[in-house]
């Protein structure tokens, strides 16, 4: 099933609610999408160029979740040993 990618800035609350395998896959979409994007670059065929900025900073912002996610993961599993 793909996830469709959102052609706007994702919000960070947004991202929080997700599963952390909604996440990797939104992640994989994003990749996916800012190596498209350099393509179209390079041949000069990109409409937007500030779309590349975007994708980085969506790229870094569910990157930042899951991170989040992860940690409060661990400490939680910590208090409980």
């Amino acid at each position: 099933m793909r996830l469709r990618v959102p052609k706007h800035k994702l919000r960070a609350d947004e991202l929080r609610g997700k599963e952390l395998a909604e996440l990797r896959k939104l992640l994989e979409d994003q990749r996916a999408e800012l190596v498209t994007l350099r393509q179209k670059a390079a041949t000069g065929a990109l409409e937007s160029p500030a779309r590349v900025r975007e994708v980085r900073k969506n790229i870094a912002r569910i990157l930042t979740i899951m991170r989040e996610k992860t940690a409060s993961q661990q400490a939680a599993k910590s208090e409980a040993s």
